[in-house]
């Protein structure tokens, strides 16, 4: 049977060029790049070429006096840990040296209602430290209030704040952030703030320098690039705490020796979105055809975010009556590959903490779906997935049942 994929927010398929790039890496033998022979060298000067190159393609500081830095980390999670435990950590200490009582006034990190979990677990775990963790409320389709954002950090030189952390668009719903006007709030307050970026970089174009932000994080394997690689990129002069410890590698920022062959496989990945500056476009017009075909469908329908700008490779709906693990198996016996949300928090089938925070009533959270597309779905592959989805909802439907 052959599947149709669009789960692409959880991962992509790598490219066959990615994939020749990360071979022939492999066939040429590099090394470790922080060997001091020659063959060390060699792939040291390969690495710090594809790492400036990469940064210069999100839009950081790449050449000059004032380069931003590119940590290389596993992926998205980590480079999300190490942004929070590293700003913040460095900011207690610099509140430490202002001389203020850290043990009467903790300092605080705030968070959106919306974030990744990798974003939200390791807040959690960090407000029972040395930090209170407060949660930046959004709207009905999921944007963050810059006015609640504005009345926490105006407290901010009574009650510190260590680190801010919002996402530029939402892994399960697509809505995009205001980033660069939080940015900015934070920035008029002298506070660090952290963006994932994880599903923006290699989807749409994206500027690290022009979004007011600390550190933004990103990962090979959301834009058809290999798994296991990401990075973390670092405005020149911002001090990072380091996560992990025992190497000099990265300026000890990130210690392990890194891997050439799939940061060659990052870059490459994002060379070819770049290249390619008809795919978000593509993408889109496939996402609006298989909106506008579940809306012939089940009239009823609610797109979760529908309201908000979106990305154009996610569609997050609710089929009002119908119970989102009834429909992803369903689906997925007919060869229609979906999820009802994050795959970081796929092994429960607990609802959706995102439509939650939405204010959505619980039959729209107990009906999302997430269809989420990348560059190799056709329209064929939209129009085959209609079919199959007309055929489960008919199936589901409890005014089908009643018949």
């Amino acid at each position: 049977m052959n599947s149709i994929y669009l789960d692409n927010n959880s991962t992509t398929k790598i490219s066959p060029t990615v994939a020749a790039v990360i071979a022939d890496c492999h066939r040429q033998g590099f090394v470790n790049p922080a060997s001091q022979h020659q063959l060390g060298q060699a792939a040291r000067r390969l690495l710090e070429r594809l790492r400036s190159e990469m940064i210069a393609m999100v839009g950081g500081v790449s050449t000059g006096m004032q380069t931003d830095q590119l940590i290389i980390t596993s992926g998205g999670t980590e480079s999300n840990n190490l942004a929070l435990f590293g700003l913040a950590t460095t900011a207690s200490r610099t509140f430490t040296e202002m001389d203020l009582d850290l043990d009467q006034l903790r300092p605080r990190i705030v968070v959106s209602s919306v974030e990744h979990p990798s974003v939200l677990s390791f807040a959690k775990y960090l407000g029972t430290t040395d930090f209170d963790v407060l949660t930046l409320n959004v709207d009905g389709d999921g944007r963050i209030s810059l006015e609640h954002l504005q009345q926490l950090l105006s407290t901010h030189n009574q009650h510190p704040i260590a680190v801010v952390s919002i996402m530029a668009a939402n892994n399960e719903t697509g809505v995009i952030q205001p980033v660069d006007q939080a940015g900015k709030l934070c920035r008029d307050h002298g506070v660090l703030f952290h963006c994932d970026a994880v599903q923006v970089v290699g989807k749409s174009k994206i500027n690290f320098s022009q979004l007011n932000v600390d550190s933004m994080s990103m990962t090979a394997h959301k834009f058809h690039g290999p798994r296991g690689v990401g990075g973390l990129i670092v405005k020149h002069g911002v001090q990072l705490e380091p996560l992990l410890y025992g190497g000099f590698q990265q300026m000890a920022a990130r210690p392990g020796t890194e891997d050439v062959a799939l940061v060659a496989g990052m870059h490459q990945a994002l060379k070819e979105f770049h290249a390619d500056p008809l795919r978000e476009q593509r993408i889109a017009n496939l996402r609006d055809r298989l909106e506008h075909g579940l809306y012939s469908i089940c009239p009823d329908m609610i797109v979760n975010g529908g309201h908000a700008d979106r990305m154009a490779h996610t569609l997050n709906v609710s089929f009002p009556g119908i119970d989102r693990q009834a429909f992803l198996l369903a689906a997925d016996f007919a060869g229609l590959a979906i999820s009802t949300g994050s795959a970081c928090a796929s092994g429960s089938s607990d609802p959706s903490h995102v439509i939650i925070a939405m204010g959505a009533n619980n039959d729209v959270v107990e009906g999302s779906i997430r269809f989420s597309l990348g560059a190799e779905n056709t329209e064929q592959e939209i129009d085959t997935c209609l079919t199959v989805c007309k055929r489960v909802i008919n199936r589901l439907s409890p005014a089908t049942d009643s018949v």
